[in-house]
């Protein structure tokens, strides 16, 4: 099994708890109402507050909690809000030697408002995010040399995604690609992926195909596999995670919670997936792992606040398999994962 399990992720045969993640790092600012504002409607809100967020530094906060050794490639503006982000990435035990400061550009910022039914609006200002260049992933060359997944996503700019990526890749490093915010990529990019993890409407992006069951996630996940994608991952929301991998389709059934925000699920799912797969665990075991992770996440407000920690998903895993609500059954349909 554990040959397969390299196989599909294209690993190394040794495994490690490091995790480099590359991506991007925002200040939040939350707004909570009643429910979301439709086109040209005002509406009056309720709490107001800013938290860390950014879905690089989200993903790098919830993998740290999960036990994984992080490595945090960034960039943040020379101003208060970077000053913040590094502190609050730096009490996580993050390594943040390769967060650089721009000297121009303000940091990253996110404006979001969180429905009482847990729904959420997210627009981004990336500032600093955006001048991230492939140069400074190349400065950072040496955390390349692992054998840890790298975990991206697409709020840097394509071409600095690209030079990670294929940094990676070269060293033998599985990668783990986040295509959120959904944009259309290129074929080479795809290619040297070894697992993409689209939600529904990433998929359809990419594919053309609507993901609605079942059936439609397999069309789109085997389309993308025709990228040569070893692993595609289409998390569903309420109903789990549709895995298309080597050794087979299923979906793989989450965990029944009351959502009180949805905000960075996603990004909690991806840690716990990359912290579980460099541990070693199979590819099942790690979506198991990543689904309760993500359940836990929508059952408290904020972005990086509600990624939780390693105890919390080991006791709600063993509460679930005494309760028999555990969803490892391939194929079998259950109450699903929180909407990422």
């Amino acid at each position: 099994m554990i040959a397969v399990q390299r196989k599909i992720l294209g690993m190394r045969t040794r495994l490690s708890s490091e995790v480099v993640v590359v991506g991007s790092s925002n200040t939040d600012m939350v707004v909570r109402a009643a429910h979301l504002p439709k086109t040209g409607e005002t509406i009056l809100g309720g709490e107001f507050r800013t938290v860390p967020g950014g879905k690089g530094a989200n993903q790098a906060v919830a993998a740290a909690r999960l036990g994984a050794q992080v490595t945090f490639i960034a960039r943040v503006g020379r101003d208060e809000l970077g000053d913040q982000a590094l502190a609050s990435l730096q009490r996580e035990h993050i390594n943040v030697d390769h967060v650089s400061r721009d000297p121009r550009a303000r940091s990253g910022v996110a404006f979001i408002t969180v429905a009482d039914n847990g729904e959420n609006s997210i627009t981004v200002a990336p500032g600093a995010n955006a001048s991230m260049k492939p140069a400074h992933i190349k400065r950072a060359g040496r955390v390349f040399s692992g054998c840890g997944p790298l975990l991206v996503q697409l709020e840097t700019p394509i071409d600095t995604v690209t030079t990670a990526v294929e940094l990676a890749r070269r060293s033998g490093m599985p990668v783990i690609l986040n295509p959120a915010p959904a944009q259309r990529l290129p074929e080479s990019l795809l290619r040297k992926v070894s697992i993409l993890t689209p939600n529904e409407t990433e998929a359809e992006l990419l594919t053309g195909i609507r993901v609605t069951d079942d059936a439609s996630a397999a069309r789109a996940a085997e389309a993308l596999r025709t990228s040569s994608i070893a692993t595609v991952i289409i998390t569903m929301g309420a109903r789990g995670a549709f895995v298309v991998a080597a050794d087979g389709t299923r979906l793989v059934p989450g965990f029944k919670v009351k959502a009180l925000d949805t905000t960075a699920a996603g990004d909690v799912f991806n840690a716990a997936l990359a912290t579980a797969l460099a541990e070693g665990k199979l590819l099942q075991n790690a979506v198991i792992f990543a689904n309760a992770a993500a359940a836990l996440s929508v059952t408290r407000a904020g972005a990086q606040p509600s990624a939780p920690r390693r105890a919390e998903v080991e006791r709600l895993l063993v509460s679930a398999s005494r309760q028999g609500a555990m969803a490892a059954a391939p194929g079998r349909r259950g109450s699903g994962a929180p909407k990422k």
